[in-house]
């Protein structure tokens, strides 16, 4: 168990001050009740009727009147600038999995930093939901239905090789890397097998598939979790 400010046994919804379509908390609360938030992205929350019940980050994005209205104590001010709110929520965050809203679309650099923290805290098991797509860091092994012709994308954040099963092009003895080789576009033919030696590749589906895999990334026993990474930022405390 991590240190964390915000602990459930249950998945979560984590907002983000990004875009976030009307449609989206309604998608993930069959999954999820419990909502924490990012930053700005508890004005984003209040918006849809749900009250955080953490908001972590630096502070900057929230609005005094979005601050007023969450109780104080719920509220965790983390200074430090060398790490986004994204992560700072991640890292302050221990639950089986994230649903992450408001954190796909927009402005392409924060897009970037999402991806990037994704395999630095690898040990966080985080959807990102956006418009058409969802993404999340594929686990050492992870097994899910597919119906033939399913798009499934892969690109990696660093050097991995894996193997496959069910892809039109498998990846078996392919060494992936940035400016080197990516996966996307690829096809099931049916039920899908990802290995990987790494932490460092994203799976991208359509956002149909949501379900699919966040049951299948519930079932750690099957398929292996990444352990946490050596803190890439100073620790600091948990809140400040």
């Amino acid at each position: 168990m991590k240190n964390s400010i915000f602990f459930s046994d249950l998945p979560l919804i984590l907002v983000g001050g990004g875009q976030v379509g009307p449609e989206d908390f309604t998608t993930v609360q069959p999954l999820a009740k419990t909502c924490i938030a990012a930053d700005g992205g508890a004005g984003v929350a209040l918006a849809a009727g749900m009250l955080p019940e953490a908001v972590i980050g630096d502070m900057d994005s929230i609005s005094p009147d979005t601050l007023a209205q969450i109780p104080a104590e719920r509220v965790h001010h983390i200074a430090e600038q060398d790490s986004t709110d994204f992560d700072k929520a991640l890292r302050n965050t221990d639950a089986p999995l994230i649903l992450a809203l408001g954190f796909a679309g927009g402005r392409i650099d924060h897009q970037l930093a999402v991806f990037h923290t994704m395999t630095v805290r690898c040990d966080s098991p985080v959807i990102v939901i956006g418009a058409h797509d969802i993404v999340f860091l594929c686990p050492p092994e992870m097994r899910f239905d597919a119906v033939p012709g399913l798009r499934v994308s892969l690109f990696p954040m660093g050097p991995v090789t894996g193997r496959s099963e069910g892809l039109e092009w498998p990846i078996d003895g392919l060494n992936f890397a940035p400016g080197v080789r990516s996966g996307t576009s690829n096809r099931a033919t049916g039920p899908v097998t990802l290995c990987m030696d790494a932490p460092y590749m994203l799976c991208l589906l359509p956002r149909s598939e949501l379900h699919r895999v966040a049951d299948t990334l519930l079932r750690p026993g099957l398929h292996g979790r990444w352990p946490a990474r050596a803190a890439r930022y100073k620790d600091l405390p948990p809140s400040l």
